[in-house]
């Protein structure tokens, strides 16, 4: 049997990181890899496009109303979705209340208690945004996501994120065996989108796994619930994500400890590709019209 491969999804909010991880996951069961997702996001969106569905019921509300996670059982919180993908969601405490790294590690080890990690090729840990805080550090901190893929785009936030996200598994990289797999690039149609992307890369010490286009069947899938993978399985977009798949399949063992830069080394970045220029503090707080003038 196959090595099982924990891996997880990690970058800034919004960025279209469930997106970007569900379709590659669908475009992983494709090549018939066993798969199992662990939504590790309070707002339990992490599974909805292999499930169909708005959003899964997790384990910590569950839970609740059991009484304990101790009286559930795995087939509770486990769902079977598109091409036998497992999926589970953890869930969170209910905003300003509690840290969600609680709900998150409550899970995995009721996940692993029970089975769920039997029989799989893939665990994913879908994170929410950054690793600023440690709740969702936890798949890092405890050892359990080993290889970790940052989807990112050329803004400069999105970069900012995947630095932040970088020291975060520098943190943890030498007591546990958590790697940096590689980024993601999340097309935005920022300029020089790819180049930037090749270049945080090769600054972080890791390669840009795969360049994601962009493109409106994205959208067309998820009014639908579904991945793209499933919704147009010949679609242009669709065989972008089997082609990231297929360089995450064949990634096994390459991660690496990151290094990441300084705020300073990133405008210098930003500076170097004509993105920012040296005399950007001019024009901080002024209009189109003002600078027009």
């Amino acid at each position: 049997m196959s090595k099982l491969r924990q891996i997880a999804f990690y970058g800034k909010g919004g960025i279209g990181k469930s997106t970007t991880s569900q379709n590659t996951l669908a475009a992983l069961a494709e090549m018939g890899q066993k798969i199992l997702i662990v939504g590790c996001d309070p707002k339990a969106d992490s599974t909805r496009l292999i499930l169909h569905a708005k959003a899964q019921d997790t384990v910590l509300s569950l839970a609740a109303e059991a009484g304990s996670v101790e009286d559930l059982e795995l087939e509770d919180v486990l769902k079977i979705g598109f091409r036998g993908i497992k999926c589970v969601e953890s869930g969170g405490p209910e905003p300003g209340v509690g840290c969600a790294g609680r709900g998150v590690i409550t899970s995995i080890n009721f996940l692993e208690e029970n089975g769920a990690y039997d029989d799989v090729d893939y665990v994913s840990y879908d994170v929410l945004g950054d690793v600023v805080c440690g709740g969702f550090a936890m798949p890092i901190r405890e050892n359990k996501a080993q290889e970790i893929y940052i989807v990112m785009s050329g803004e400069m936030m999105a970069m900012y994120a995947a630095n932040n996200i970088s020291k975060g598994i520098l943190k943890y990289a030498n007591s546990g065996g958590v790697r940096l797999g590689g980024l993601i690039c999340n097309e935005r149609k920022t300029d020089k989108e790819y180049e930037l992307a090749e270049a945080l890369a090769k600054r972080l010490g890791t390669k840009l796994i795969h360049f994601v286009p962009r493109n409106n069947v994205v959208q067309h899938a998820e009014l639908r619930r579904m991945t793209v993978v499933e919704y147009d399985p010949n679609s242009a977009q669709a065989q972008e994500y089997r082609t990231l798949a297929n360089k995450v399949h064949a990634n096994a063992g390459n991660g690496v400890i990151p290094t990441p830069i300084t705020m300073d080394e990133l405008e210098d970045l930003l500076m170097e590709f004509g993105i920012m220029s040296k005399e950007d503090e001019s024009i901080v707080g002024k209009t189109a019209a003002q600078a027009a003038a």
